[in-house]
């Protein structure tokens, strides 16, 4: 993560949900991350789950009761506590959120608290199944979704189903989604203050 940012400047991981060999979506992160990096209302880090090595969910005490025990798993844990909000870049396979993504947002449970979230999917359908799945899981784990969502398509927005080729509309969608996320982020930094006050 950068370390020259301004120490009011808010912090928001985009995340890369896939970890599968020949993934496509490294393209759609770099794309989210290279617009987003241009903005000086945010700083950006691109936070790939591969890095991380995450083993399947294999917690002996549920994260939520405190319980992140391993290495890799306290290394996720501090990385996502160190962001104040997320946007996910997440593939749907068989229309579904990948099981890694699932993993990862189990790892961990008060560092998703009060912080803004915006999903970019990709798939043969936009990614919308999956992004429908993560939506559910954001309000358990007290993250606030943004309503806007940026769908890619594999037949529109790639070429021979691989080479990222995003169309105009794509991006203008993203810039829509960038806003909430920076602007629900910075409304939320109340309310983290606050529960960092109490928790001191």
């Amino acid at each position: 993560m950068a370390q020259d940012v301004a120490q009011d400047m808010i912090r928001i991981g985009v995340v890369l949900g896939s970890t599968r060999p020949g993934r496509v979506g490294a393209q759609v992160a770099e794309w989210v991350h290279g617009i987003a990096a241009r903005r000086a209302d945010a700083a950006f880090t691109l936070v790939d789950l591969a890095a991380f090595r995450l083993p399947h969910f294999d917690q002996p005490v549920p994260p939520a009761l405190g319980g992140t025990v391993g290495p890799e798993a306290q290394e996720w844990a501090r990385t996502v506590g160190g962001l104040d909000g997320f946007v996910f870049v997440i593939p749907e396979y068989n229309h579904q959120l990948p099981g890694v993504m699932k993993d990862a947002l189990d790892f961990v449970f008060a560092e998703w608290s009060d912080k803004a979230a915006g999903i970019v999917g990709y798939g043969v359908a936009g990614g919308t199944g999956s992004a429908a799945q993560l939506r559910q899981m954001c309000g358990p784990l007290g993250l606030a979704d943004v309503p806007p969502q940026v769908g890619l398509h594999l037949a529109l927005d790639f070429e021979d189903f691989r080479v990222f080729t995003p169309r105009e509309s794509s991006a203008r969608a993203l810039d829509g989604l960038l806003d909430r996320v920076v602007e629900w982020t910075g409304a939320l930094a109340a309310v983290r203050a606050g529960r960092a006050a109490r928790v001191a």
